[in-house]
Formats: structure tokens, C-alpha cells, sequence
């Protein structure tokens, strides 16, 4: 650990860890279908599975208390007239569902109050099939996304073949928006207060309206690959976070602003890998932590959004495949567990299975800092108030501390949020550029990283001072080499968060770092020894030549150096691929300019004495041929 960067958050060991097997839900018939949607839906007491079923389509709902294998035959969903695509829970009463088929109907169901997935029959024996209270007919096409508002009571938006994005009151069955689209839409989700709605299409165009006004608010390319694209809102804040391909197939996130989409993304793509499966997005807005779970492999990565830029925490790794996805709501995570997202998945197209992740912490108490309040199943508007124009700024709060002590729940409204991601920590790191010098050398004890910057270093005995080294001109090559190497070198540590380090990581590296450096300049001079000429050149020409007893220091800083290359390479190795922005490649460019300014002092420091030791040996030597 004694060259590793640590950053300090206390999300850092958050953890996933999969249900046992006798508490999952086994025999399962996932449909077959290859429409890219979740598959699976949740609202906590229930989970919506698309069925593989003849004679129509057909989904189920699973009560997520009766785990364990499930009948040959079970009940189901039935009033599609084709496969269903999608479905959706009402946030606000637990017993609503919607659905949207390749009929290109939406269907309304209402899930019977004695309802069992295991023992739902009629007086012959035989399971009941739940029929819709309400159709919905208005697109053309298939419907392929439904999506419940998060805040406005009764509002339904739904995605079409049709190249439509349509909102209806599913009281009055009234389609009572329509947003019109150049292509499908492959991705929606709502802003925090409902008042925006994100789209993504397959004209690889993301876009933003204002949807009681219909009117596009923003619009930008978005992945450049040929790829089915997802997007999500981030919370509480006018950032949205994308996932889709490169040209090149990379699977790519990407963090936008949501009302300058023109600009482009914030900072450059992560890459993640190159699987083929898309990456499905959910954002946890209480912890500020991203997860995205990959169709087809079995893994879920997640990483924790931190001043416009997303650092990785970890990944929970499976090798049975996964297509389908579903969260349940945050206000019913295990608290007294500290589990801070809950989640089902497929597996293999037979079971679904739930994964908990948790921060791993022994007090028993109520952990406040990790359990803010949490959107509850009270609607802030009516649809008649929505649509009227009507605006909040986000969702009825519940109390978390009410349901950890099981008290009665305290609600109250949401109030906005101040401004993109924490502004107040955005603006440390540069105070701390200026002042702890020492604290800055560890920050880039990388060898590899300061290797291809040594082409700097003959024009520093021009100057010999920071500021000079800061107007020279080099230094936009430096800078254009820095952003270049972000892929190849170690991309793990983000030196914006440069206040954030371990202090027990910090002390070890301070030794590694000026050695390497000192003798690794040093043979590029060697051969310019020239102690005669010497003393009237001070501390100009000769800081490298400083040191006569090199061959045994270098070789010995040599396998140093040859050590922590492999060390770098083990976590760079298990760090992933993401690629950092410029703004941290002209932090790193920084810290490295200050390093090289130390290592002028101690070189010039060094010159001197070894001047004075020159001018010695001439005096003894002035002396002896008098004599």
C-alpha cells in the first residue's frame, strides 16, 4: 500500500453481495424477446417480469415475499394482443402497473389485493389471469418505454416506433402531450422536479424539453456508435449521465449538462470495456453513486459522481449473464443493515436474484450521513396541477430516521438544488495546490508519468524559478503530452481530489518520488563533468552533474523505480480504463511543475555545496605547488 493512491470517501468499500439461494426466485420464463428494455420492474412489493408466454403477450408479477421455485403454471398478465416490452409501477399507489406492447397498445392493470403468484386459482384449480382495467390507444407503432412521472399523480409517459414520446392522465385515459421525434427513442427519465424530460433516439441525438411547454430546451450529438444509447437524470442537479459506444465499440459513459448539451460532454467519454451488451444506468441520488449494470455479462459496476467527473468505486462480478434490471425504491433499503441500494437481476433467463450493497460499518446506530431523506410514495401535484403548469421542486420527502427507529414516517417537500455537484469542494484542490508543497510530491510518485516529461527539464537551468517555468512555452506540450498519456498511464487517480488523499498513503511515497527523478536525468548530463570550469557557473549549468557517486545510486534507484512500475501496473491493471478530462490533466501538469520546481532548489542547493568543495580542493592544491 505504500505507493497506492487512496481516495477518501467513505463510499470506498460499499459492497454487493447476492441473496442466498433459497431467497431467490427460481423457475422463471424471461421472455425472449430481443426488444432492449429492463425486463424486470420493481416497486419493492412487487417485481414485473416480461414472460416468455404464447398466444399474446404476457407478463407476471411476483409479490417479492414468496421467493423459492416458482409453479409451472402461474398467473398472468394477459390483454396485449403481441409481446409486452415494457411495464412500470405507479410510484404512488404500489398496486398500479402500466404496460406497453409491440400491439402498440398500453395497458393498465390493477393488481388484486389477495393476489399470489403461487396460489391465485379459480374454483377449478386453475391460475387466474389478472385482465387491464384500462387500454390506452394513440401511437401507431409499437410502444417500447413506459414511464411513470415522478412527481405529478397519474401521469404516464411512453416511447414509440412511432417516433413519439406521448404523456397521458391514465385516469381519463387522455393523451394529453405529445413530443414528436426525428427517430425512436431508445431512453427516457425525468428530471428531479418532473418539469424536463431527457431523451436519447436513435439519431443519436440526446435532447431536453420542457414537456408542458413541448419545446426542445436543448440538443446535442450524443455516442457516436451504432448502438441502442441509455440516459438518466443525475438527481437533484441539472446533470444527465449517458451510456453507448464508440465508433470503435467501446462501451462509453458520458456526463452532461443538461441545458448546454450543444457543448458536448463534461470532461470526455469513460470507457469502460469493450462487451457488446449495452450498459443499463441507475443513479442514486442520496448517495451520489452511479451503477450500471451490463446486458449480458454479470457484472455491475458503480462509481460515485463527485464534482462533475465519476470516480470508480468498484464492481460486483457474476459470470452468470444478466438481462434484466430492476431497483427498489431507496426508502426501503435495509437500514439497520447500512444497505444503500437494492437491486434484482436475471440470471440466465431462469432466476431472478436480489443483490444488496451496503457501507460496511459496526456502529448499530442511525447512520445520518449516508441516509438523507428520500423521495416517498406521496404525489407532490395532482395531474390536473401539472398540467396546469404547476411546478415543485422535486418530490415528497420521507424521513429515513423514521423508518430506521419505525416510528410514524414524517414527510416533507423537496427544495431545490444549489448548483451543479458541490461547488464549495470544487474549489479546495486549488488551495491546496498553492500552499503544502510537500503534500503535492507524493500526489505524482508515478515513474511512468514522469519519465516523458524529462524533455522539460533541460530548459528549467534557464530560470530556475516557478514563475518563468509557468510562461514558458513548453509548457502547452507538456500540457498536450499530459492529456495524451491519460490512457496509457495510470488513470485511477484523479489529482483534482488532491485534498482527499490518505495521509497514511501520503507518507510512504514521499521517498520514492525525488530519487527516481534526480538519477534519472542524471546520465543525459554525465558526460558535461567539467570541475575546473565550474565555479562560475552557479547553480546554471550544473545542477544535474551533482552527483559523483552514481553508479552504485543508480543502479540501486533503478530497481526502485523497476519496482514501482510493476506496482503501478498491478493497479493500473485493476483500475479499469476510464479516461480523465483535461481539467485534471492541467491539475497533474501543475503538481509536476511545482515537483520540478523542488528539485531545482535541492538541485541548486547541492551545486553550491559542491562549488564550495571545489573551491577548497583548489586552494589545498594552490598551496601544495607553492610548496
Amino acid at each position: 500500500m505504500s505507493g497506492k493512491f487512496v481516495r477518501a470517501s467513505k463510499y470506498r468499500h460499499v459492497f454487493g453481495q447476492a441473496a442466498k439461494k433459497e431467497l431467490q426466485y427460481e423457475n422463471i420464463k424471461v421472455t425472449n424477446n430481443a426488444w432492449d428494455s429492463n425486463i424486470l420492474k420493481t416497486n419493492g412489493k412487487y417485481i414485473s417480469v416480461n414472460w416468455n408466454a404464447s398466444g399474446g403477450g404476457a407478463f407476471a408479477v411476483i409479490p417479492v415475499s414468496e421467493v423459492g421455485k416458482s409453479p409451472d403454471q402461474v398467473p398472468l398478465f394477459r390483454g396485449h394482443t403481441a409481446q409486452v416490452l415494457d411495464t412500470d409501477f405507479d410510484p404512488f399507489h404500489q398496486n398500479i402497473i402500466a404496460s406497453g406492447s409491440d400491439d402498440a397498445k398500453i395497458c393498465i392493470w390493477e393488481i388484486p389485493e389477495d393476489y399470489s403468484f403461487h396460489n391465485y386459482l379459480d374454483e377449478e384449480g386453475e391460475p387466474k389471469d389478472i385482465k387491464p382495467v384500462k387500454i390506452l390507444s394513440g401511437h401507431s407503432r409499437k410502444v417500447g418505454h413506459v414511464l411513470f412521472h415522478p412527481v405529478a399523480e397519474n401521469i404516464l409517459a411512453s416511447s414509440s416506433l412511432d417516433y413519439t414520446v406521448r404523456l397521458w392522465n391514465i385516469e381519463t385515459g387522455e393523451n394529453v402531450i405529445t413530443l414528436k421525434h426525428p427517430d425512436m427513442v431508445t431512453s427516457m427519465s425525468f428530471s428531479y422536479n418532473g418539469q424536463y424530460l431527457a431523451t436519447i433516439s436513435r439519431d443519436k441525438k440526446l435532447r431536453v424539453w420542457d414537456i408542458i411547454k413541448q419545446e426542445i430546451v436543448s440538443e446535442g450529438p450524443a455516442h457516436a456508435g451504432a448502438k441502442n444509447q441509455r440516459v438518466t437524470w443525475l438527481g437533484n442537479s441539472d446533470r444527465l449521465a449517458t451510456t453507448g459506444f464508440s465508433k470503435l465499440s467501446d462501451r462509453q459513459i458520458g456526463i452532461w449538462d443538461a441545458f448546454n448539451l450543444e457543448k458536448g460532454d463534461l470532461g470526455g467519454f469513460y470507457n469502460v470495456d469493450q462487451s457488446s451488451g449495452i450498459l443499463m444506468p441507475f443513479f442514486d441520488d442520496s448517495n451520489k453513486i452511479l451503477y450500471l449494470a451490463g446486458k449480458g455479462d454479470g457484472n455491475i459496476r458503480y462509481y460515485e459522481f463527485q464534482n462533475d467527473e465519476l470516480f470508480e468505486l468498484s464492481e460486483f462480478q457474476s459470470t452468470e449473464p444478466q438481462r434484466g434490471f430492476a431497483v427498489i425504491p431507496k426508502r426501503l433499503v435495509n437500514v439497520k443493515e447500512n444497505e444503500v441500494f437494492g437491486c434484482y437481476k436475471t440470471v440466465v433467463d431462469q432466476r431472478i436474484e436480489y443483490v444488496s450493497f451496503r457501507v460496511p460499518r459496526r456502529s448499530e446506530e442511525f447512520q445520518d450521513d449516508i441516509y438523507p431523506d428520500a423521495p416517498s410514495d406521496q404525489p407532490a401535484l395532482t395531474a390536473e396541477e401539472w398540467l396546469s403548469g404547476k411546478q415543485v421542486d422535486g418530490p415528497i420527502l420521507v424521513s429515513m430516521r423514521s423508518v430506521y427507529d419505525g416510528s410514524v414516517p414524517t414527510f416533507h417537500p423537496a427544495e431545490k438544488s444549489a448548483s451543479p455537484e458541490a461547488t464549495p469542494a470544487a474549489s479546495e484542490p486549488p488551495k491546496k495546490v498553492e500552499t503544502p508543497k510537500e503534500a503535492e510530491t507524493p500526489k505524482k510518485a508515478e515513474p511512468q508519468k514522469v519519465e516523458p516529461k524529462k524533455e522539460a527539464t533541460p530548459q528549467t537551468p534557464k530560470t530556475g524559478t516557478l514563475d518563468d517555468l509557468k510562461e514558458d512555452s513548453s509548457i502547452n506540450k507538456l500540457l498536450k503530452k499530459s492529456s495524451d498519456l491519460d490512457t496509457v498511464n495510470d488513470a485511477e487517480d484523479p489529482s483534482k481530489a488532491e485534498s482527499t488523499w490518505d495521509d497514511e498513503d501520503d507518507k510512504p511515497v514521499v521517498v520514492k518520488e525525488p530519487t527516481p527523478v534526480v538519477t534519472k536525468s542524471e546520465p543525459k548530463v554525465e558526460p558535461k563533468v567539467e570541475p575546473k570550469v565550474e565555479p562560475k557557473n552557479e547553480s546554471k549549468v550544473e545542477p544535474k552533474t551533482e552527483p559523483k557517486s552514481t553508479p552504485a545510486a543508480a543502479k540501486a534507484t533503478e530497481t526502485k523505480t523497476a519496482q514501482d512500475k510493476t506496482e503501478a501496473a498491478k493497479e493500473t491493471s485493476n483500475a479499469g480504463t476510464k479516461s480523465l478530462g483535461l481539467k485534471q490533466s492541467v491539475e497533474k501538469l501543475s503538481s509536476l511543475v511545482l515537483h520540478l520546481e523542488n528539485v531545482i532548489e535541492n538541485l541548486s542547493k547541492a551545486n553550491l555545496e559542491k562549488d564550495l568543495r571545489l573551491q577548497e580542493v583548489e586552494k589545498k592544491l594552490d598551496q601544495l605547488l607553492k610548496k
